[in-house]
């Protein structure tokens, strides 16, 4: 499977349909069409997207317009997602992340509390992460012989970020709007947001000096 491929897969399941779980079981069952190293091929490339995508600067970004709610699990969802919207959007908000705030999905959720958001508005994905494995295992019999699979490629797996670039404070407002001048109008934090819970888009609060 070539890249090409790989975002073919990923912007047709958003044509058939938006809702997140209904994405995952559309891309399992195209997947399962696939000989099983096109499955494990599908894998590697989301897991080079991630990488392309994992950063402070993203991170920062992710933490902003989920109003301070989003830990390490948070963020990993937040590249998902960020790959769900389809290649052109990923390019363009990778490179500036300040981009996001054009998405629609994006501004669909400024000025309301992310309190208020529904659980399949959160920009989160982690479902996406599962998909080639349920595929494979589904196509092979074999329940625990994916990893050994990307290992045979050479593929060093990982499931959880592991941010590139500068690590800077995410609630240092001077900072947040000369990185992010239109994202920080568009999602102020709350004051005291320390205090929040998890909550269940799977975003929750993670103070920058706990990082």
């Amino acid at each position: 499977m070539e890249m090409d491929s790989f975002w073919d897969l990923i912007e047709r399941s958003w044509r058939h349909t938006a809702d997140p779980e209904e994405r995952v079981e559309w891309l399992t069952g195209q997947l399962t069409r696939l000989p099983s190293d096109e499955i494990v091929a599908f894998q590697v490339w989301l897991e080079r997207l991630h990488q392309w995508a994992d950063s402070w600067r993203m991170w920062g970004a992710a933490y902003q317009i989920c109003d301070g709610m989003c830990s390490e699990d948070g963020f990993w969802g937040f590249q998902s997602w960020l790959i769900g919207l389809g290649r052109d959007a990923f390019e363009r908000v990778v490179a500036h992340p300040d981009a996001l705030a054009d998405v629609p999905q994006v501004r669909r959720l400024a000025g309301r509390g992310a309190d208020g958001w529904a659980e399949h508005e959160w920009p989160e994905w982690e479902s996406l992460d599962y998909v080639a494995r349920r595929a494979y295992a589904q196509v092979t019999g074999e329940e625990d012989g994916f990893e050994e699979a990307l290992e045979a490629r050479g593929h060093d797996s990982s499931l959880s970020p592991e941010p590139a670039g500068e690590r800077w404070d995410f609630e240092d407002t001077a900072e947040v709007a000369r990185r992010f001048p239109r994202l920080a109008r568009m999602f102020p934090l709350s004051p005291r947001v320390d205090d929040r819970d998890e909550t269940d888009g799977g975003c929750y609060r993670q103070l920058a000096s706990e990082r």
